[in-house]
């Protein structure tokens, strides 16, 4: 199925930054409802090594917001802070659940994201994902379980994603491995040649980071998916979320094959 070495040795990794995902910014000091302030965050992320950057858009109360001028904020204040390193924004159900809705919101963005994550467990993935593309927006394909696995098997945007997102719940890490492989089986027998980001949350942030260096998979880390680092202490920032990444990824022998901030990853 191809889970294992192969793809360490033909493609480069591509390690990505969350910076903030949909978390109160009372959670943590670094993160922020000013879209310049979360950009400076992105910023010592991208000078580390990190590839890409995810981020949330937020409304003046902090809030994800898929509105047109927060999108337009956020995406801008990410590209000045850090120009050439492309950006993803979510379209998230909980940013806004009414799928017509969400649908109008995208017609009506004026600074368009490179990429941005649909859910396909969530109503309206197949025309949220031909919205973005008519639009010039790359596609990534979240997928949380089976249900969300066999909408995207079946979606006719299937095979014009960007990549697929497998993205595992906070959940113990003796369950990791299991949960993602079988996940990456079943998707590897549609999209076999299609890149694949693994991450976690919580719980599992760390070791489905190790299994994405193990497997040579895309992954990403960043307050979005934990606010602790490998040994368990909370990160002061993102920066020193990614620094720790990079330096679990150099351990494992595979820093040379990590695609560097601002140069696309080298594709099977």
């Amino acid at each position: 199925m191809g889970l294992g070495s192969d793809r360490i040795t033909t493609r480069r990794m591509l390690v990505q930054a969350c910076i903030n995902g949909a978390r109160p910014v009372t959670h943590h000091p670094a993160l922020s409802a000013d879209a310049v302030l979360a950009a400076a965050e992105a910023a010592r992320s991208v000078a580390l090594g990190a590839a890409e950057i995810h981020v949330h858009p937020k409304d003046a109360a902090g809030h994800d917001s898929l509105a047109s001028d927060d999108v337009a904020r956020w995406v801008r204040a990410m590209r000045d802070a850090c120009p050439g390193t492309p950006v993803g924004v979510t379209t998230g159900a909980w940013a806004e659940p009414d799928p017509s809705a969400r649908l109008a919101a995208i017609d009506e963005w004026t600074e368009l994201p490179d990429f941005a994550s649909v859910n396909w467990h969530e109503a309206g993935a197949d025309e949220v994902a031909a919205a973005l593309r008519r639009r010039g927006v790359d596609v990534e394909a979240g997928i949380w379980d089976g249900a969300g696995l066999e909408a995207w098997r079946r979606s006719p945007e299937r095979g014009r994603c960007r990549r697929v997102l497998v993205e595992l719940p906070d959940e113990a890490a003796e369950s990791v491995r299991a949960h993602a492989e079988g996940l990456i089986a079943h998707i590897e027998i549609d999209e076999p040649r299609m890149p694949i980001l693994l991450h976690g949350e919580e719980r599992s942030a760390w070791p489905a980071f190790l299994l994405a260096i193990e497997l040579g998979h895309d992954t990403r880390i960043g307050l979005e998916d934990t606010t602790a680092l490998p040994d368990g202490q909370t990160a002061p920032d993102n920066a020193a979320l990614v620094r720790a990444a990079l330096g679990l990824v150099a351990a494992a022998g595979r820093s040379d094959a990590v695609s560097r901030a601002g140069r696309p990853p080298v594709t099977d």
